[in-house]
């Protein structure tokens, strides 16, 4: 039995990518079903009027980012344990990468409640006019999209190192390695083209995260159905 082997079972492994899989539906749910359907590019008045009105929806969707960064931490751990005998000090500086991403994408989510703040009634409210009071809800959320942005730049060098791991491991096929590690990359174009060229990265998203739903669901799935190669390290 491989060191690997006795670390991490081939069910710890499936369950993993599970929550890999999980992480991909919630995220798509949150951004395409809830944020996408409630807000109104450029009104922040008919923004702020869709999120009072379906103030449920976007709670939820706000539920569904904070499960995608709970399911992280098996992914993470099972990241950690599965290579770090491939390179110790790429797997550790990872795994950083992985863990920082999180923390930022957990408190980004205070971002997301200041619009339902400003839609209560509370009386020290009243220093706002509801104008005021819309705009402050959509800066809000523009300001969540940039701190989402952010998290994901450490996540993309998290996936770069990862790819590379998984090809020097052989734990999976060498190709979700470099899918994996071309997925970092379209990550952090976009992060960069949104923070010194916002027209550019609206030219390019869409487009540019499909190679990251490509490879990452590639990758949850194998892990679900396949497992890890653990007999090619135990050969």
């Amino acid at each position: 039995m491989s060191s690997a082997t006795a670390a991490v079972s081939q069910g710890y492994v499936r369950f993993a990518g599970c929550c890999y899989l999980l992480i991909i539906a919630l995220g798509l749910f949150a951004e395409t079903q809830v944020r996408g359907s409630l807000i109104v590019a450029g009104d922040a008045s008919a923004t702020a009027a869709q999120i009072g009105a379906a103030s449920t929806l976007w709670r939820s969707g706000i539920v569904a980012d904070l499960c995608m960064q709970l399911l992280d931490i098996p992914i993470i751990v099972l990241f950690y344990l599965l290579f770090k005998r491939v390179n110790a000090a790429l797997n550790l500086t990872a795994t950083g990468f992985n863990l920082i991403q999180t923390a930022v994408l957990v408190a980004n989510k205070l971002t997301l409640m200041l619009p339902l703040l400003l839609a209560g009634s509370g009386a020290y409210l009243a220093a706002f006019s509801t104008e005021q009071r819309d705009a402050l809800a959509y800066l809000a959320i523009q300001l969540h999209g940039y701190g989402f942005a952010i998290g994901l730049l450490f996540f993309a060098l998290a996936c770069v190192i990862r790819g590379y791991l998984i090809i020097q491991s052989q734990f999976f096929p060498k190709i979700l390695g470099l899918m994996l590690g071309l997925a970092g990359v379209c990550y952090l174009v976009n992060t960069l083209a949104l923070l010194l060229a916002p027209e550019l990265a609206d030219t390019l998203f869409p487009w540019i995260m499909l190679p990251v739903l490509v490879g990452e669901l590639s990758l949850s799935l194998w892990m679900i159905v396949k497992g890890a190669n653990f007999a090619e390290q135990a050969a």
